[in-house]
């Protein structure tokens, strides 16, 4: 929602602070049953001054929407465009996947659980992100079939299981545990890629493609949420 005119900065700090509550309290109590009056409590404004700040409480759900779909499609369509091999590319894109699941996770939850919740635009808006998104990962998947790096299977069916592999990790994973999104995208991959048919050779050569990746380019991060100047990566 864009920050009605005459209001200074600090009226849209106050409302990303009140898109952050919204977004706890409805992955812990649901979108459905929470309440106005239960963020108003929340963030400790009444409820005329919270649609002040919101609209309305749809409002937040999609603005919660757009903080995990809009950076991670962009950033899919920035590493799908490198001048590398598909299988680098799906690495870096797991990776991505995975942190802003790390970074947002109480946004994933609301994401994977309350999306029905919208109507409209909104929701049509919402499933065309989705499916742009999973386009980028079923091209790099036929694109390593194309080339013979994965055996030949079901463009679709390989995707779900790519998909499913990572979506999950948002009902268990622990951001402040032992694993990170790096690590998890490594094993993730090697599972994979094997199971793809990628040959045992290439499995320890896009780990060290990716850490290559990293060093070249000091201060670049696969979070989506980063800035990320156009580059070009060469095998």
């Amino acid at each position: 929602m864009p920050r009605p005119p005459g209001h200074g900065p600090g009226f849209e700090v106050r409302r990303q602070k009140i898109i952050d509550i919204a977004a706890s309290l409805f992955a812990r109590q649901g979108y459905a049953a929470t309440s106005i009056n239960d963020l108003g409590h929340a963030v400790g404004l009444a409820k005329g001054a919270l649609y002040y700040y919101i609209g309305s409480k749809e409002n937040l759900l999609v603005e919660i929407q757009s903080r995990v779909m809009g950076p991670l499609l962009g950033r899919a369509r920035q590493i799908a465009e490198l001048d590398t091999g598909p299988l680098l590319r799906l690495r870096l894109l797991s990776e991505s996947l995975l942190t802003i699941i790390f970074r947002r996770l109480d946004h994933i939850w609301v994401y994977e659980h309350d999306y029905r919740s919208l109507s409209g635009e909104e929701l049509r808006t919402l499933l065309e992100q989705r499916s742009d998104f999973e386009q980028v990962v079923s091209g790099l998947l036929a694109e390593a079939m194309e080339q013979h790096v994965f055996r030949a299977m079901s463009p679709r069916l390989a995707t779900l299981q790519f998909l499913n592999l990572h979506n999950h990790t948002y009902q268990w994973v622990n951001p402040d545990g032992q694993w990170d999104a790096a690590f998890l995208s490594r094993e993730y991959c090697v599972t994979l890629f094997r199971g793809f048919g990628a040959p045992d050779h290439a499995l320890p050569t896009i780990e060290e493609q990716a850490e290559a990746f990293r060093r070249d380019r000091p201060g670049l991060s696969l979070d989506p949420e980063s800035e990320w100047e156009e580059i070009a990566v060469t095998d």
